[in-house]
């Protein structure tokens, strides 16, 4: 008896912020025999692991090298502020970049806005090593620092809060399905469909994935030809009771002539 061979995995790689476990759920209910393995990799070493096959996608931040990628840009994530719930601005619906000129922004190592030049406000001696150092050091009352809200979020404290920058003033973070331009394959149009929203059975995906996970359909009733009305019960008539006569039947016979 031979063993049957275990269904190969697709990997999935994501930074930081970036919450695929809908996509995933979607991807197990369509694909139950195919697993679905989540990388998690920094923001700086997803083009890396794709490039050298430690996943098969990636959900990354832009911009990538799209000689060697493919990219679908899927959103584009709010700007904030982190700061201290105490602090001078905390309060306001948003912080406008003006604000920040006298105030200490800083400015982590591992920064995924792509500021053009240095951020606003002014810079700190040293440049944190990373987005978390960063959330620290604003715990500890020292300075701010701009992140996509989902660094906020994953950073969260409870002595911290967020605000946004009003848009078209500060960089923005945009996610995308990234893969290599050589490998392209069914379970990658499977993860764009998933990714895009797309029903199990679009032309776009997998049409064998479509029809394995076709629900049957229920068996409908007989339908009726056009025109023809439903039968009616017949009222099933009672027995005559003891001694009664028969029923006469309707009209009077003619006289005989």
């Amino acid at each position: 008896m031979t063993d049957t061979p275990a269904p190969s995995s697709f990997r999935l790689a994501y930074v930081p912020g970036v919450t695929p476990s809908k996509w995933a759920r979607v991807w197990g209910e369509r694909l139950p025999e195919t697993p679905l393995d989540l990388v998690l990799v920094q923001a700086g070493e997803s083009e890396p692991a794709l490039r050298a096959g430690d996943a098969d996608a990636g959900l990354v931040r832009l911009p990538v090298d799209k000689d060697q990628l493919h990219a679908i840009p899927l959103y584009t994530e709010t700007t904030v502020v982190v700061m201290p719930k105490d602090h001078r601005l905390a309060e306001a619906p948003e912080v406008p970049l003006a604000e920040l000129a006298e105030e200490l922004v800083l400015h982590p190592q591992d920064d995924v806005l792509g500021w053009p030049e240095q951020p606003p406000g002014e810079a700190a001696k040293e440049r944190p090593r990373t987005t978390k150092d960063a959330v620290e050091l604003v715990a500890a009352g020292v300075g701010v620092v701009l992140v996509p809200q989902s660094l906020a979020r994953l950073h969260h404290r409870r002595d911290l809060t967020y605000r946004p920058v009003p848009e078209g003033e500060a960089p923005q973070s945009q996610v995308a399905l990234a893969w290599l331009r050589e490998r392209d394959s069914e379970l990658i149009e499977e993860m764009i469909g998933i990714v895009r929203g797309r029903t199990v059975n679009s032309s776009r995906g997998s049409t064998a994935t479509a029809a394995a996970n076709q629900a049957p359909k229920r068996q409908q009733p007989a339908a009726r030809k056009q025109g023809q009305q439903p039968q009616k019960q017949q009222r099933q008539q009672k027995p005559p009771a003891r001694g009664s006569k028969p029923a006469s039947r309707r009209g009077k016979p003619g006289r005989r002539g």
